[in-house]
């Protein structure tokens, strides 16, 4: 079975970025990047939204513009991540990945009904709002940073239900609480 995962930063008034789309006080330190690192390394597929995977399109050609080892690293892991796009507007896509050949819910089930194990993780704020409102997400995981933005793209969506959930892991770097949680 695969565990669908929702993993981002988040300020403590739960956007993932703030009114003016910045997400510029997210970086991660050394310490936070490692981490990153070692739970990319786990995931066996990633389900982007347009705006999120044209954003990652800079790590396809990272050892061209970036030289720090712990981010060249991501680049590694990243570009040899199964990656499924979700676009209206895209017509071809790069690098490792694929456009979505039907509904978000439907591509969901493909993964999930696959044989073994594995974790697949989605991120684009709007491609995660539409799985968390269809109750599709196993897990949350949230990066909460010392940061009030005042407004911006919620890390949660309205849902049409109350979502029940059960902390199975929390972590303390040094300005950042990683809390991981499961749906009950």
């Amino acid at each position: 079975m695969r565990t669908l995962i929702y993993s981002m930063s988040v300020s403590l008034d739960g956007h993932i970025a703030g009114p003016d789309g910045a997400i510029d006080w997210a970086a991660p330190d050394e310490e936070l990047l490692g981490f990153h690192n070692d739970q990319t390394r786990e995931l066996t597929g990633h389900l982007c939204g347009r705006g999120l995977y044209e954003d990652m399109l800079g790590w396809e050609t990272a050892e061209q513009t970036h030289t720090d080892p712990r981010e060249l690293e991501f680049a590694r892991i990243w570009k040899a991540i199964p990656k499924v796009v979700f676009s209206t507007t895209l017509t071809t896509v790069e690098g490792n990945a694929r456009l979505a050949r039907s509904d978000v819910a439907d591509e969901v089930a493909e993964l999930k009904s696959q044989p073994g194990a594995g974790i697949v993780s989605v991120g684009g704020a709007r491609l995660a709002a539409s799985l968390a409102e269809k109750d599709l997400i196993d897990e949350y995981r949230l990066f909460v940073n010392p940061v009030v933005l005042g407004g911006g793209t919620p890390y949660f969506p309205s849902l049409p239900k109350r979502l029940d959930l059960e902390l199975i892991n929390t972590r303390t770097f040094s300005q950042v609480v990683y809390l991981r949680y499961r749906r009950s």
